[in-house]
């Protein structure tokens, strides 16, 4: 047995069967004009399931809302040319043996007013703070709390219909549902803020809606972080205990496995415990559900400063296949090295290491 393998075993959720743990992180490509994803969208990610990747997020998508995008070339998950190109893009996916998910993705009050493919429409977050100290608008009403939650269950149900595999809910980064997880943002004083059991209310209406909608068997995935695009230091649970009283309602939602979005996967979580675990290991064993593990995946720089402006040079991955098979996380999410290598498990699994190119921002505008 190599020390790969560990990578390369099956891995099964709910009713999905995966044929090895790489799972294509979610990175946005503003490729789609009009939100319609086109042939090229669909093109690259079926290079990625012929490169072996045994399950792809999508980049995130926009749920069926009209304030949910800033971008009108971020592909939406709603409308009927948008949801063929969809339907487009699966068919490739699986005809090259792969399995897929959605990200949906609403930007809450981080989206400008007057952006994206509808500009008339209302930004919006919990209380209406782009950050701590921040005013930029008023708190959500009940009811716009329910347009949103009902578009999220709306585009899951197309998703189930098209015969994607599952969902993710992009819960991380600052967006609208981490806007009401983060304190900084939410200083609601109803149901949805205050503690942070009710701060996580918002989210698991959300889970709930989406699951009815798409039964029991279908896999929900939700991707949170501690960071925020607002503050890279901030942090939703500063302990264990807090770890596990946030996690409980979206368990009890329906979630069934935890995408646990870190800048650098090998860092503690929670040092002063003298745990060396990160934040999917915590959460894999807080929640007892399974976990995806992301952050620099065989890069030596993380996507804060390697991103868009600046390159990461490629590294081993030997701490993460020890951490993998002790069993700290399920699956491990792969972002910038799959941009510039779609055959990034296949050479991995190969031995291949040094044909791994390092990741450079011109990658990111390129069909590779």
């Amino acid at each position: 047995m190599s020390d790969t393998d560990v990578l390369f075993q099956p891995f099964r959720l709910k009713g999905l069967s995966l044929p090895n743990r790489v799972v294509m992180a979610p990175m946005t490509r503003s490729k789609s004009p009009g939100q319609i994803p086109n042939d090229t969208v669909a093109a690259y990610y079926r290079a990625r399931a012929e490169g072996g990747t045994g399950l792809i997020l999508t980049e995130g998508t926009s749920p069926e809302h009209r304030s949910a995008s800033n971008d009108v070339n971020v592909p939406a998950f709603f409308g009927e040319e948008s949801l063929k190109g969809w339907a487009q893009v699966l068919k490739e996916v699986k005809a090259a043996g792969g399995h897929s998910m959605p990200q949906l993705w609403h930007q809450g009050i981080v989206r400008h007013a007057g952006s994206g493919p509808y500009p008339d429409a209302k930004s919006m977050g919990p209380s209406g703070l782009s950050k701590p100290g921040k005013q930029v608008a008023e708190p959500m009403t009940d009811s716009e709390i329910a347009d949103v939650i009902a578009g999220f269950a709306k585009s899951a149900f197309y998703a189930k219909a098209l015969g994607f595999d599952g969902v993710e809910i992009h819960g991380a980064h600052g967006y609208i549902i981490d806007e009401f997880f983060w304190e900084g943002t939410n200083q609601r004083g109803d149901g949805y803020g205050g503690s942070i059991e009710k701060r996580a209310n918002f989210a698991a209406e959300v889970t709930r809606a989406v699951r009815k909608t798409v039964g029991e068997d279908f896999p929900i995935l939700l991707r949170f972080s501690q960071w925020k695009q607002q503050d890279f230091a901030a942090r939703l649970a500063t302990s264990p205990a807090e770890l596990e009283r946030f996690l409980k309602p979206l368990i009890d939602a329906g979630v069934d496995c935890f995408h646990c979005s870190t800048r650098r996967f090998w860092e503690p979580e929670f040092p002063e415990t003298g745990s060396d675990m990160n934040l999917a290991g915590w959460t894999k064993k807080l929640s007892g559900k399974p976990t995806i593990t992301v952050g620099s995946v065989s890069l030596d720089a993380d996507f804060i400063t390697a991103f868009r402006a600046a390159s990461a040079q490629t590294t081993g991955i030997g701490r993460l296949l020890e951490m993998l098979a002790r069993g700290d996380f399920d699956l491990v999410a792969v972002g910038r090295a799959l941009i510039v290598n779609p055959d990034w498990p296949n050479k991995v699994r190969a031995g291949h290491f040094d044909q791994l190119k390092p990741y450079t921002p011109e990658a990111l505008a390129t069909l590779i």
